[in-house]
């Protein structure tokens, strides 16, 4: 196997890698240190919610977002000169290492195996599927039936196939290395900031505005390809209401993977007061939880597929 050939498998063996192995302990997952960094500058950015704010709007946003600008450039800067060294060893070895480097970049095994406990928690009782639950979604669990903790699930597998596969993937096969690090700290970014509102007594209306943005644009394409890739391989037959379905979501990009899954599955996703999915659907049972990690599945094999073949291209 020549050496591009070998570099090409790279998104594969990190796909591997994230089966065999799992998720890297904590003190070594650049993932938990970009989060530590976030709570640390977040905690200085965001004014406190129950008092008077001592900056304006405007300039809580502006250093939000030049500290958000500084980190993303050290992280891309500290991956590209990772990868420019790995680059520089024989060839087999360069492929061990940056399968190595991304996996921590991205995650289907543990979201995959996250789900399914939240249904076998439902199996157990209502309320430990609730708790399972709450290991995945932000939202308060403790009034959800088990329907509505199924599609919280399902909801939740959807969007992150985006979040921790294809987007890591995509960025990957465009930039290297720096690039699926890069996108990783906004998604990061935009979990810890970009929900506006009061959240651990600080109010992130302005503090999290630029790094919701900036999620939004680098997952603008990779939301698209993830729906295209959940109703291709899921045999989804209602094509035509998907764009109208993904808009109901108030985000520009969760809702495609989630209103493919949904239609795809002939099933209701809604979050309460929020926004509802393919409305006529039915209501999850235990088969759907299944039936959409088994897609989740064939995505990931899709998207891992395509980007070895469009990196053997470039690289052969």
């Amino acid at each position: 196997m020549g050496g591009g050939a070998l570099l090409a498998c790279v998104p594969a063996l990190a796909i591997v890698i994230d089966r065999l192995l799992g998720e890297p302990p904590a003190r070594w997952h650049p993932v938990v240190w970009m989060g530590r960094w976030l709570g640390w500058a977040g905690r200085r950015l965001a004014p406190e919610a129950d008092r008077p704010a001592a900056w304006s709007s405007q300039r809580v946003f502006w250093w939000a977002a030049c500290a958000w600008c500084a980190a993303a450039i050290a992280v891309f800067a500290v991956s590209w000169l990772i990868q420019r060294w790995v680059l520089t060893q024989p060839v087999w070895l360069a492929a061990l290492a940056l399968g190595l480097f991304l996996k921590p970049l991205l995650s289907w095994a543990m979201l995959h195996d996250e789900v399914l406990a939240v249904e076998q928690g439902l199996m157990q009782s209502l309320e430990t599927g609730r708790v399972q639950l709450a290991r995945l979604v932000s939202r308060d669990v403790n009034s959800l039936t088990a329907g509505e903790v199924r599609e919280s699930a399902i909801e939740s597998l959807a969007e992150n196939l985006n979040d921790s596969v294809v987007a890591p993937l995509f960025w990957f096969l465009l930039l290297g290395l720096p690039g699926a690090a890069l996108f990783r700290f906004a998604n990061t970014a935009d979990a810890m900031w970009g929900y506006p509102g009061a959240r651990g007594g600080r109010d992130w209306q302005w503090a999290g505005k630029w790094a919701a943005r900036a999620d939004d644009v680098l997952c603008w394409l990779p939301a698209r390809i993830t729906a295209g890739l959940i109703g291709i391989l899921g045999g989804l037959r209602g094509w035509s209401q998907l764009p109208d379905q993904a808009r109901r979501t108030p985000s520009p990009n969760s809702g495609w993977p989630m209103a493919a899954m949904a239609l795809t599955l002939g099933v209701r996703l809604r979050k309460p007061d929020v926004y509802t999915l393919n409305s006529p659907g039915r209501v999850p049972e235990p088969t759907d939880t299944l039936c959409a990690c088994a897609i989740g599945s064939r995505t990931v094999l899709g998207a891992t597929l395509l980007a070895c073949g469009a990196l053997l291209a470039v690289l052969a």
